[in-house]
């Protein structure tokens, strides 16, 4: 899994390539995590170059998650696969982490 940093205008967006599994998973949270201690509560996980998430990978969004809304932030989620929206909305998850097109509409309203 390789992992992307871009830093816009109030948010930062965090672009996966490969699986976010168990390997891809504990990096992700604490990059979110470290974000986050650095008042930069604000992410947009980029989830187009991403084929498979499994639950560790859910895991890691869901507290990333928590960790940025604690803080006063957020993590949206943008670009996913055919995979990820059947995953999200298997587990329901999909009305928590919405799921947006591009990293554009993603980063409407902030």
């Amino acid at each position: 899994m390789d992992l992307e940093q871009k830093t816009a205008d109030g948010y930062t967006v965090l672009a996966l390539q490969g699986k976010l599994n168990l390997v891809a998973a504990s990096p992700l949270k604490a990059r979110i995590d470290e974000l986050v201690r650095e008042g930069r509560s604000r992410s947009i996980v980029d989830l187009a170059g991403v084929g498979f998430v499994d639950s560790s990978g859910l895991g890691a969004l869901i507290g990333g998650l928590k960790a940025a809304r604690q803080a006063g932030g957020d993590v949206r989620i943008a670009g996913p696969g055919e995979q990820v929206r059947a995953v999200l909305r298997l587990t329901n998850l999909d009305r928590i982490l919405s799921p947006f097109d591009t990293v554009e509409e993603a980063s409407r309203g902030w």
